[in-house]
């Protein structure tokens, strides 16, 4: 008869012998679809404030507090994505001057 231990044994070695590359594939999509979002919400920010500067220079709004918090709004978004990719750049040059 079998104890209790044996049985849980072997489903770990089981579950050991079974390569498991999917869920690193699925960081990788995952991780990929979160900076083309992040690009594409920082170019609408800066289409937003490109049009809220436009409709006060044409008087078409007196709005020029909200037309100010959108333009910083874009600008901040840039500058913090500017700072992400700098990283990306830093590690992929560190990466690369490691020695194998």
């Amino acid at each position: 008869m079998r104890s209790v231990a044996d049985i849980t044994m072997n489903a770990h070695l089981k579950g050991l012998t079974q390569p498991q590359t999917a869920p690193v594939q699925k960081m990788g999509n995952k991780f990929g679809e979160m900076l083309k979002t992040s690009i594409a919400e920082v170019n609408q920010a800066q289409i937003s404030a490109d049009r809220a500067a436009e409709q006060i220079a044409a008087g078409e709004t007196k709005d020029l507090h909200g037309a100010m918090i959108k333009l910083e709004e874009a600008d901040i978004s840039l500058r913090l994505m500017v700072q992400v990719r700098n990283k990306a750049v830093e590690a992929y040059q560190e990466i690369m001057r490691m020695q194998v």
